[in-house]
């Protein structure tokens, strides 16, 4: 349903906008009326937009960062679980250094684009109303989101540690060989922007395409996708990891492999393009890929 009321934006609080959607709209779910009130409030969808995608992402990233500054900070209990476990967990100045340039990052770079985003949104056909989409269609877009953003990231990655490209651009990333959980958006504006891309570029490429993208699938897929790539930082590989379910998912141990040798595993969520393209990282690895030409040369 589309934004508008009959109701006095002048006159009416959120929670007089949520009372009244209570009325209007009992069909609507609780988080239905909690989005439409927001709208309604504001009476400004870029601001609107703005104010939810840029909050959801700050709530979604240190909180999910939380539990792993936890961890580091308890090493006589999660220490067995790191993956580089011959070096100490990173101090507090190291994770408050790296919380401020984040922030900075947050605010100077991203912050702007995410108040571009609503007009965005609207060229490339998204929508944002009530009701939100099924679960069926939003599950399939994500997945696609996923599989999509993996192939960008694998290339451009890639690409990334050509020599010029990581002196000027990817190095700053790299500074931390034994990642942790904060360090996932630790680069530099233009990987941020580069890299970004292939988050938030799918959706809407597929609602220029034609197909029914909804501002709720594209914040729900950002922060799965910001769960993935914090975890993957993490540091840590613990026996319930989602890479022990999921034989095809990269994980923790995959990406710090990445951070350790500063080459090879450059997806981000999977293995298969690493695998395909004979860029998996380690001495295992390694000595199997001089065991292959040695074995094609005789």
């Amino acid at each position: 349903m589309d934004f508008n009321t009959t109701l006095s934006h002048s006159m009416a609080s959120y929670p007089d906008l949520l009372d009244f959607a209570a009325q209007q709209y009992p069909e609507l779910s609780r988080l239905e009326k909690l989005w439409w009130a927001h709208y309604e409030y504001w009476d400004n969808n870029i601001l609107a937009t703005g104010i939810i995608t840029f909050l959801a992402h700050e709530i979604i990233y240190f909180s999910r960062c939380l539990p792993w500054i936890i961890a580091d900070a308890l090493p006589s209990i999660f220490m067995k679980y790191k993956i580089q476990d011959q070096k100490p967990p990173p101090s507090v100045a190291e994770q408050w250094a790296c919380t401020k340039y984040i922030l900075l990052i947050h605010f100077v770079i991203e912050l702007p684009l995410i108040v571009l985003f609503h007009p965005m949104m609207e060229f490339c056909g998204l929508s944002f109303s009530t009701p939100f989409p099924d679960w069926r269609p939003l599950t399939a877009q994500i997945i696609t989101f996923f599989l999509v953003e993996d192939a960008y990231h694998y290339w451009l990655h890639r690409a990334m540690h050509w020599g010029p490209l990581y002196r000027s651009v990817h190095r700053i990333h790299h500074q931390y060989a034994a990642p942790f959980g904060l360090t996932a958006e630790y680069a530099s504006p233009w990987e941020t922007l580069f890299l970004g891309f292939g988050t938030i570029g799918p959706p809407l490429v597929l609602g220029l395409l034609g197909y029914d993208v909804h501002l709720a699938t594209v914040l729900a897929w950002v922060a799965l996708r910001q769960f993935q790539a914090i975890d993957a930082h993490s540091g840590y590989d613990f026996p319930w990891s989602l890479r022990r379910i999921v034989p095809f998912w990269g994980g923790a141990d995959w990406h710090d492999d990445h951070h350790r040798y500063f080459w090879g595993n450059y997806s981000s969520s999977f293995k298969h393009w690493d695998v395909l393209m004979g860029t998996v990282a380690g001495p295992e690895a390694r000595e199997k890929r001089r065991a292959e030409r040695a074995k094609a040369q005789n």
